[in-house]
């Protein structure tokens, strides 16, 4: 083509249709709909990939229902907001709003209506642009990776570089919002890795009920008087239960990395920055598991 736009997807496009059909069937975008947004995001592609890029090289690494849910999203179909409400996220039964808000608590830790309205505001960004003359959140989604872990590596770049912005220092450019944040050192991520491995050790010795107390506390987002309510307990006696786990939790923790050689000062850093999301991301804190808990008990979370 002489001025330089892309050729039409051809054959495949009519088969990646019918495949997310077939998939999805009850979200219901119409076959030209369907052309124009895979038109869109080859576009995006070859303009952050190589300009004389192919379709075959596009569609290869395609996540196809990632990218029909992504645009139906856009799209305005219900159902399909409704496919990416329930998205899972992690190596459990996390749902992505959780992730978002794990990512959230870490970004603004005690601030909880910071973090509320962090996760709030990046929905409506999905689809409404944040200001004139850019694109929304999902109208950048080209296809080439997983939605959901995408998802949230924009909202915490994005944050962050909001964060850079007020502290004075240069934001993320928006084109690289989407791009993974700069790796720590080696040494760093050895630690990381130690603490990771710690935290998955400790929450496998620990009983049914404490898993629940987590549970309701970090997944729920349940108050102490709530959680003691449902329980049946004095507040006082929960909050020495959860004091209790903590320390038994700090102590693991720190006598595992001193026996690996850790010299840091303390585990804040780490505390600050990972035990959320590691809580959140182990199957026994999800949200099936814990129903299960609670139904053994004759429990149900209270409406909000």
């Amino acid at each position: 083509m002489t001025d330089g736009s892309p050729p039409p997807a051809g054959p495949r496009a009519e088969l990646l249709y019918h495949f997310c059909r077939l998939q999805l069937p009850s979200v219901t975008m119409p076959p030209a709909t369907c052309a124009r947004h895979l038109q869109r995001t080859f576009e995006l592609y070859r303009a952050k990939i190589d300009p004389k890029a192919t379709w075959d090289a596009y569609l290869d690494n395609l996540y196809p229902l990632d990218w029909f849910i992504a645009a139906a999203c856009l799209d305005g179909d219900a159902r399909a907001w409704d496919v990416l409400f329930a998205a899972r996220a992690g190596r459990s039964d996390c749902l992505l709003l959780d992730a978002l808000r794990a990512r959230a608590s870490r970004l603004y830790p005690r601030d909880e209506e910071r973090q509320d309205s962090a996760v709030n505001e990046f929905w409506s960004h999905l689809f409404a642009p944040e200001r004139p003359g850019s694109l929304p959140v999902l109208g950048r989604f080209d296809g080439q990776r997983p939605l959901v872990p995408w998802l949230i590596r924009v909202f915490q770049n994005w944050h962050i570089s909001q964060l850079r912005k007020n502290a004075g220092v240069q934001a993320l450019p928006e084109d690289d919002l989407a791009l993974p944040l700069p790796a720590n050192n080696a040494a760093d991520d050895r630690w990381r890795d130690v603490f990771a491995q710690a935290t998955r050790e400790w929450l496998t010795g620990l009983d049914d009920n404490e898993i629940l107390l987590l549970g309701l506390r970090l997944r729920h987002r349940l108050s102490q008087r709530e959680v003691a309510n449902l329980l049946r307990v004095h507040e006082g006696t929960l909050s020495r239960r959860t004091d209790q786990l903590r320390e038994q939790c700090l102590e693991r923790l720190n006598r595992r990395l001193v026996s690996e050689g850790w010299t840091g000062d303390n585990l804040s850093e780490f505390v600050r920055t990972e035990m959320q999301h590691l809580l959140l991301d182990d199957p026994r804190l999800s949200v099936d598991h814990l129903a299960q808990l609670m139904a053994k008990h004759g429990m149900a979370i209270p409406a909000a």
